[in-house]
């Protein structure tokens, strides 16, 4: 079992008032592809999605679901994104969402839906009309890491977490899966996350707890700066523990908000650690920044620059590069007050290099599998974190060979 307050990918994933499962329904040859979460009683829902200006059949589907927030199953198929598919795409979700709604006996407009994989391609609906019930004869308390299997595309292992808590004196579990690899830049990614909850927790205080959790975690997550069309994050609460949560003020609530927040942070670190092609998890950490602002930049600037990302993967301290990337990006610096670290090492600062030891202690650090670059900018008191990947050939040979 989880020990509480912390968040563990081996641990029990289970949550009172919900099954999952993961079953192949044929869009893939042999891999699960199919996911379906249901909860065993209608479930208080919060979302948050893309803001590119395009996106799939599925998120439009679920932004207009969300209106009622109730929830009572998530069915997402991985392989075919369904997006820039017009009518018929739209035609397909909602088939989608009444398929699984005949499955568990409950009404169409409570079931939420995702795609995720290629895009421009049509659903094979013969096959999910015959997934979707085989999905909810196979229905688990401890289905979820069948469903994190079957929501991969290019990921390379399931993302799956759980944290267990106390809210008002009564134990609270908080579990969570996602997807995600490549094309991830916010807001939010390319990526999937379903996450659940035994609290009862009231509907505007959920929605407003996921997205602050979101901005913290999901959205500081880049693999290569691209934003995708199909993004989705749930998280619905089923109330089964009886730990009751109204708003902020309530007892519990900051307790709750942690728990969420560690059980994110797991999920997003993974899918940064997952990046296509990746062999290491990097994160950028800016401090001194004038603002917030100019630290958010900074940070992203550091992350997605391919010079920085292939000198990671080279195990090189080149600090110069991070140096040049946030002057590109017009960020105020004070050179003589700014410092450069490198896994620990100090390797710029006072104006200049901190000298050849420096460097090697530096590349001996950057050998690891997970790195940090810091970066001081002299200038405030702002700061901003992102997590990031290196770059390698294999990114180039999996998004060069994506569709063939």
């Amino acid at each position: 079992m989880t020990p509480p307050g912390s968040a563990s990918s081996s641990g029990s994933l289970w949550v009172p008032g919900f099954r999952a499962a993961g079953v192949n329904c044929g869009i893939k040859p042999r891999a699960r592809d199919l996911a379906l979460v249901a909860a065993d009683a209608p479930a208080t829902v919060a979302g948050v999605f893309t803001k590119s200006t395009v996106v799939g059949a599925p998120v439009e589907w679920c932004r207009e679901r969300l209106r009622g927030g109730v929830a009572r199953a998530v069915v997402v198929n991985s392989g075919i994104s369904n997006v820039a598919m017009g009518e018929r795409g739209r035609r397909d979700a909602r088939r989608m969402a009444e398929l699984t709604a005949k499955a568990l006996d409950c009404r169409r407009d409570e079931v939420f839906v995702a795609s995720t994989g290629v895009i421009g391609e049509p659903l094979p609906m013969a096959k999910l009309g015959r997934g979707i019930p085989q999905a909810a004869r196979r229905l688990r308390e401890d289905g979820l890491p069948d469903a994190a299997e079957a929501i991969r595309t290019t990921d390379t292992f399931a993302k799956r977490a759980g944290v267990e808590l106390r809210v008002g004196g009564r134990a609270v579990r908080i579990a969570g899966i996602a997807k995600g690899s490549g094309m991830i830049e916010p807001n939010m990614a390319t990526m999937l996350s379903f996450l659940l909850t035994d609290a009862a927790v009231s509907r505007s205080f959920l929605q407003r707890t996921l997205r602050e959790v979101v901005d913290q975690t999901y959205n500081r997550v880049t693999v290569d700066g691209e934003g995708s069309t199909s993004d989705t994050v749930l998280l619905l609460a089923s109330g089964r523990s009886g730990a009751r949560i109204q708003g902020p003020k309530s007892p519990g609530a900051a307790a709750f908000r942690r728990g969420l927040l560690q059980l994110a942070e797991s999920l997003a670190r993974d899918l940064a650690r997952d990046g296509e092609g990746a062999t290491k998890l990097v994160t950028v950490l800016v401090r001194g920044a004038r603002s917030a602002a100019q630290a958010e930049s900074a940070a992203r600037r550091i992350a997605n620059s391919l010079l920085v990302k292939t000198a990671t993967l080279g195990g090189d301290p080149n600090w110069g590069r991070i140096l040049q990337t946030v002057g590109a990006g017009r960020v105020e610096i004070r050179l003589p007050r700014a410092v450069v670290r490198l896994c620990g090492v100090t390797v710029f600062e006072k104006g200049g290099s901190a000298g050849a030891s420096a460097r090697r202690r530096a590349e001996k650090g950057l050998a690891a599998d997970e790195v940090e670059i810091e970066v001081s900018l002299g200038a405030g008191r702002a700061r901003a974190r992102v997590w990031t990947c290196d770059l390698s050939t294999d990114y180039v040979r999996i998004n060069a060979e994506y569709t063939t």
